[in-house]
């Protein structure tokens, strides 16, 4: 148990923070955790990992791009993460000719490393407790838009004066709700260059339908280089940077995992919700995700068919296609998971005796004793907005009608046109950026699939939400066309000046204030705009307000919480900023007479391989490297390690985050859940929870003995 004494022994289980639950600040470990760390085999302390004072491992880990983890291994700047965490970049460099999906890429020397316009990776200098500077004037008396006014005041001069004549970022977050809030002071670098990457058959191998799964045999790594200027500090990509020389990396295990080994995760989890009421169980799981699956099936039929039938195809929408299923196969995960648990029924009992508790006492009665009813008629309207919300957003934007997204990308330079006093300068600007945007669009993009598919999405759309959420341009589906989405989207496909990559180019260089009026009546523009409307005048501003709402009743729920468990430690939800989990490597038994092994190897990959199955596609020369047992160092009693679990609580954010043995070496990259977990999100299941990451070993022998690039290993600190 970590730290936790009841007063209320009734209180059920599953609402405690249960040993291998939670998402630590690091700041806090010597406080909260570090005792119980060292119990569990831990031989460091709480400096070794989180210092401002001297070289920690903080300053070996960092935010890969805008929402993963990575971590330095080299004291060169090289840096690990996940294939799934560079797949965009690998994509980018990709084409038919030099397909790096399929084939992999390895840089042999420095001068091959691929420069990525627009990567960046980020560490954090120092964290900070701000919360009674942010809550400066804050009163109990204040309406929610008055707190919230001061209250991001405060946070932006807390921003700006701790970055001050400094090359530094900072960023204030909540924690707990808004009860709590803590200052993070970054430093971004911005010439970030690949180094290599095994082809997908290696590091997407079982690719979605091993996604969230265990067992598990994925290579899920990539390789990168930070670089900096001449004094080590951040700068633009230039051939005169050098490689970034680090304060700290982390050694590279060799030695190998037994089961109830100590594990440390250290990255960035995204988001999770712990601490909310039943109701919101019950929203997600038998309102919002329903639907949402029954969209992002079609997506995935239709996108997989393209994909099966045109190796270009395959290419222009590996990327979106791993986007869509990923959080397809959670949301099932966790209504499945949650089930098991009785989840809803558990956080009822809890309320049950939350509700007992405040009604014991006139002051905690006058601040909690309508809170749960308050909740109860809030969800009764945000489950319908929140579907809506979800649901538009699919259509529009998360990969859902391509060409209606390409259209919306027209409103800034709408805007800067609509102006009194037009700048042409700023236009200019915008022409080349939009310009750029197309080109990148049309890069992967196929039209007969998006054709088919915007046909699919109108319908789906038009039957899970209620009437008063349908846009504008139902009416014309239903009057004109009869109700007839093929016919109507043949329409907007054969009428729309946005047809391909080269006239809307030239369209964009000959754009003026005069193109706005024909814009305007485009049907892509027309069907983009109604959905936009639709979702400014009658969803955004409901959706926020009963947000606001909701926010607040959490804040004052969380703080109740607290106060009935005065002695539990609580650990705050995800929120992409940097924690430490840490458990033990465990397998489970995910059903009745089966049992899971905490680690894979190289035999599981080979019973898997089937030529015609492209997920399951064994190259030739791991198959070759397997039947000559040619395993180096690498291996272990005769086989090849792949991949191993453990209790660790992660999320979303954590893919790419250092796996950490009881002497602070690397031994794994975290890179995914066990699907019987996955509602780890909104409660932790012990026996069910189990975080799955690569084995280092396995890495360490794509890189030397399949790739050909040991001289990578040279620079790394290896412990045998």
């Amino acid at each position: 148990m970590k730290k936790i004494l009841l007063l209320l022994v009734s209180v059920h289980m599953s609402l405690i923070a249960l040993a291998d639950e939670g998402m630590w600040i690091p700041m806090l470990l010597e406080k909260y955790n570090i005792e119980e760390m060292q119990s569990m085999g831990f031989k460091l302390t709480a400096e070794d990992i989180y210092s401002i004072n001297q070289a920690s491992m903080k300053d070996a880990v960092m935010i890969f791009g805008g929402g993963c983890t990575a971590e330095l291994i080299s004291d060169q700047g090289l840096i690990i993460t996940n294939h799934h965490c560079g797949f965009s970049s690998i994509q980018s460099h990709s084409s038919v000719e030099h397909d790096y999906l399929t084939d992999g890429f390895w840089a042999m020397s420095k001068e091959d490393e691929l420069p990525n316009p627009g990567l960046t990776v980020t560490f954090l200098k120092y964290m900070k407790d701000v919360t009674d500077s942010v809550l400066n004037g804050v009163s109990e008396s204040m309406t929610m838009n008055e707190r919230k006014k001061l209250i991001n005041q405060n946070i932006k001069k807390i921003e700006e004066e701790a970055v001050k004549n400094t090359h530094y970022t900072a960023v204030v977050k909540p924690f707990f709700h808004g009860n709590q809030y803590l200052l993070f002071v970054n430093e971004v670098y911005k010439d970030v260059r690949l180094v290599g990457a095994p082809p997908s058959a290696i590091g997407d191998f079982g690719g979605d339908t091993d996604n969230w799964m265990w067992p598990r045999h994925t290579g899920d790594f990539s390789l990168f280089r930070i670089y900096a200027d001449k004094d080590n500090k951040p700068a633009e990509y230039s051939p005169d940077n050098q490689p970034f020389k680090p304060k700290k990396h982390f050694p590279v295990s060799l030695k190998g995992i037994q089961e109830g080994d100590f594990t440390m995760v250290f990255g960035y989890p995204g988001s999770t919700e712990q601490y909310v009421p039943s109701y919101h169980l019950e929203m997600l799981t038998q309102k919002v995700y329903p639907p949402l699956i029954k969209m992002r099936t079609k997506k995935l039929e239709v996108m997989n068919r393209y994909m099966a039938q045109d190796p270009a195809v395959r290419i222009q929408y590996a990327a979106k296609n791993a986007s869509v299923a990923n959080s397809w196969k959670r949301w099932r995960g966790e209504i499945r998971g949650l089930e098991k648990l009785n989840a809803i029924e558990k956080k009822e009992n809890f309320q049950k005796q939350f509700l007992q508790w405040a009604r014991q006492d006139q002051q905690r009665r006058q601040k909690y004793g309508t809170l749960l009813n308050e909740y109860e008629t809030l969800y009764q309207q945000l489950g319908d907005v929140r579907l809506a919300r979800d649901l538009l957003l699919e259509v529009i934007y998360r990969n859902g009608i391509e060409i209606a997204r390409l259209v919306s990308k027209f409103q800034p330079i709408i805007k800067a046109y609509e102006e009194e006093k037009p700048d042409q300068q700023k236009i200019l600007k915008l022409k080349e950026a939009l310009k750029s945007d197309v080109k990148e669009f049309f890069k992967d993009y196929h039209r007969p699939l998006d054709k088919e598919l915007t046909a699919h999405i109108l319908t789906i759309y038009q039957s899970e939400v209620k009437p008063q959420y349908l846009p504008s341009v139902y009416d014309m589906i239903n009057k004109k066309y009869k109700g007839n989405y093929v016919r109507f989207t043949e329409h907007i496909f054969q009428k729309t000046i946005f047809s391909d990559e080269e006239a809307t180019i030239q369209w964009v260089e000959r754009f003026s204030a005069k193109s706005i009026k024909k814009l305007k009546k485009d049907p892509a523009w027309m069907l983009y705009d109604s959905f936009y409307e639709t979702y400014r005048e009658n969803i955004y501003p409901l959706y926020q307000s009963l947000m606001a709402t909701n926010d607040s009743l959490n804040r004052i729920y969380m703080q109740g919480q607290m106060a009935f468990e005065p002695d539990r430690v609580f650990y705050p939800d995800a929120n992409f900023t940097l924690r430490v989990t840490y458990g033990q490597v465990k397998g489970y038994e995910p059903r009745d007479a089966v049992r899971y092994h905490y680690q894979t190897t190289i035999e599981g990959i080979m019973e898997k391989d089937n030529p015609d199955i492209y997920d399951y596609r064994v190259p030739e020369k791991l198959k070759e490297l397997y039947r000559k047992k040619d395993f180096g160092r690498y291996g272990q009693n005769g086989t090849l390690p792949v991949c191993f679990i453990a209790t660790n609580h992660t999320t979303g954010g954590n893919s790419g985050s250092p796996v950490i043995n009881a002497d602070g070496h690397l031994i794994g990259v975290n890179f995914d859940r066990a699907w019987e977990g996955v509602m780890s999100d909104l409660m932790f299941n012990p026996e069910q929870c189990r975080n799955i990451s690569l084995d280092i070993r396995y890495a360490l022998f794509i890189i030397d003995k399949f790739a050909g690039a040991g001289y990578l290993l040279d620079e790394m600190t290896l412990v045998e």
